[in-house]
């Protein structure tokens, strides 16, 4: 080997020893995820302590956070500060749009969780009375693009009513004072609304109430693919779980919001089907046709590929049991 031979090898040597290796992620230590009342099957998985069990022999810490409204998930994913949160899908789509790093990767459930709502008293009948209206409203949450997509049914859009932005139990509360005309709601505030203040579903339309999701941080399901498998196993044991057992599910509810039976029945019994838990063609087509509905009104820039998005959103490849 020649001089210069050697020295063109030992140059490759030290400049391959320059670029940095690809980092593994560190030991998974803490998986954070989120509890809400509109995702009853997540206050199962957590009063059952199903995920500490599963993860208890790996020394790997379950935190659980609530979350008060798709937007306050999508709030934590964003932020890092949970690893997995409950959203409704088309929530899920606006976050992608604006750059929210997360995947969608199950269903939780098909509810018709939101309509919009008035008091009892009140003479709205029809979403175009909504206009010169104050409109209680969470945004980023499938109750604000309910109202969205009402209002371009009726003609109307936001720019025709007042919108007073409260999460969705203040939207409640400013319901019932008579601070606002009506409320795009949200059970089980709704249905405590409904069965204890006589307050009226006014507007009702269950297809376009998208489906609970599930969605996980990218980052997560690169660096630990095998424990959101895993994570969805056991998401998986507890749907079922709440599915086959209503008592159970109804008195972990109650006990967890402290509602009356009548309201609890009114969420869980007549506007929550448990049924589902893969994301394909239906939830698909649901979600993509609130976005394009979002891009027809504006509220979505005309320059987004609602698809394309969507594409990217949802992973159907973390596999769930077959049993």
């Amino acid at each position: 080997m020649t001089r210069i031979t050697r020295r063109i090898l030992l140059a490759g040597a030290m400049a391959l020893a320059m670029i940095p290796a690809a980092q593994a992620a560190d030991p998974l230590k803490e998986i954070r995820i989120d509890w809400a009342t509109y995702n009853p099957v997540s206050m199962v998985l957590k009063q059952k302590g199903l995920l500490e069990k599963e993860f208890a022999k790996d020394g790997i810490t379950i935190t659980w956070v609530q979350s008060a409204g798709s937007n306050k998930a999508l709030e934590f994913l964003n932020a890092g500060s949970i690893d997995f949160g409950s959203t409704a899908g088309s929530a899920a789509l606006v976050a992608k749009i604006n750059g929210n790093p997360i995947k969608s990767i199950y269903v939780y459930s098909r509810p018709e969780w939101t309509a919009l709502v008035t008091g009892k008293d009140s003479k709205i009948a029809g979403v175009a009375d909504l206009k010169g209206k104050r409109v209680a409203v969470t945004r980023g949450t499938d109750p604000h693009i309910f109202l969205v997509r009402a209002l371009l049914g009726a003609g109307l859009t936001e720019k025709d009513i007042t919108p007073v932005l409260l999460q969705h139990a203040d939207g409640k509360t400013a319901l019932i004072r008579g601070d606002v005309d009506a409320w795009a709601g949200l059970d089980p505030m709704m249905a405590q609304a409904e069965v204890e203040e006589g307050a009226k579903l006014f507007y009702r339309k269950a297809d376009a109430n998208t489906w609970g999701i599930l969605n996980v941080r990218e980052q997560f399901l690169k660096d630990y693919p095998d424990a959101a498998r895993r994570v969805l196993a056991v998401y998986e044991e507890a749907r079922k779980y709440s599915l086959a057992n209503y008592d159970e599910l109804k008195k972990t509810f109650i006990a967890v919001t402290k509602l009356p039976e009548a309201v609890v029945d009114k969420q869980l019994k007549e506007r929550t089907e448990l049924t589902h838990s893969r994301i394909g063609a239906p939830q698909r087509e649901s979600i993509l046709a609130a976005g394009l509905a979002l891009q027809q009104a504006g509220v979505v820039d005309a320059k987004v590929d609602v698809k394309a998005t969507l594409d990217a959103l949802i992973d159907d490849q973390v596999p769930l049991p077959t049993n």
